[in-house]
């Protein structure tokens, strides 16, 4: 079998589409060794959708071989633990630049809460925030995996980020195997919408598909934030893709569908603002 190519995959529709493209090829393979080659560039981040759409491979009882890896992408892969997972040593980040790849159990809530905020919530290079902004934005993330534990019926949720000193820039990706928000959608309301538009519901300030439970104001106070900070919010489901930055949204289609649901942030790390809630006690007042 001919090696599946991943090259320059960035935080882009691009490198989502590769990803996607990458799960399309093979789905219906079984018992196949199945080589994948990585050259040129890798966000670390990206990790997260890739170790989702490999485990799905592995299902099928599929033997994942990494045949070619470009030296700079190994050293990141190993430094944070995502090849360990594939039967590769792992690597002291001496420069702290990671954040660990982790593959949890939807019911793993506690663990992921204490994960994001040491690791990416906490980190020195984040812009300065209130303790009760840091709050809010740890219970932000938290919305997201418990988004993927209630009703996404995925076996694992999938994390993984990276500082990148260069960019400016610190990114945080959290991917599962699930129904995704097109069909979360015509469950809860009995419409079939596109994937795209789904995905926009989804981001506005208190919707939510959860019957009886609070929620919604994850994903809004995200693209709250991003904005503010001239960062970037990606939610690739299904074969929608959607990005808000301060520029406002993009949207598109992609070719292939990704099986699941990816939620994307970057933060701007060379923003001096000082962030706080208007009131540390009402979450509907950001800033």
């Amino acid at each position: 079998m001919t090696s599946n190519c991943l090259s320059d995959l960035h935080s882009t529709a691009s490198g989502f589409s590769q990803i996607a493209w990458l799960y399309d090829k093979n789905k219906g393979d079984f018992f196949e060794k199945m080589p994948v080659s990585f050259y040129v560039w890798f966000d670390a981040n990206m990790a997260a959708p890739l170790g989702a759409v490999l485990d799905l491979l592995e299902d099928n009882l599929n033997d994942i071989v990494f045949d070619h890896i470009s030296p700079n992408i190994k050293s990141i892969l190993q430094k944070n633990d995502f090849l360990k997972h594939f039967g590769f040593d792992g690597c002291v980040d001496i420069y702290n630049t990671t954040i660990q790849y982790q593959k949890m159990k939807p019911d793993d809530g506690r663990y992921f809460h204490q994960y994001v905020a040491a690791q990416f919530l906490n980190r020195a290079e984040l812009p300065t925030m209130s303790e009760g902004l840091r709050k809010k934005m740890t219970e932000a993330m938290l919305e997201l995996f418990v988004n993927a534990q209630i009703h996404s019926e995925t076996k694992h949720i999938y994390t993984c980020g990276q500082f990148f000193p260069k960019r400016h820039t610190i990114e945080f990706c959290i991917a599962d195997t699930g129904i995704g928000f097109k069909e979360k959608f015509f469950r809860r309301f009995e419409k079939t919408i596109s994937a795209v538009d789904a995905i926009r519901w989804a981001v506005q300030d208190r919707n939510t598909t959860k019957v009886g439970i609070p929620g919604g104001i994850g994903l809004a106070l995200l693209s709250e934030f991003v904005k503010l900070n001239q960062g970037k919010l990606q939610i690739v489901s299904g074969d929608g893709y959607y990005q808000y930055d301060s520029q406002g949204e993009k949207t598109e289609k992609l070719t292939k569908p990704f099986p699941g649901t990816a939620v994307n942030v970057a933060f701007r790390t060379d923003d001096n603002s000082n962030y706080a809630l208007v009131s540390e006690t009402n979450a509907a007042d950001l800033f």
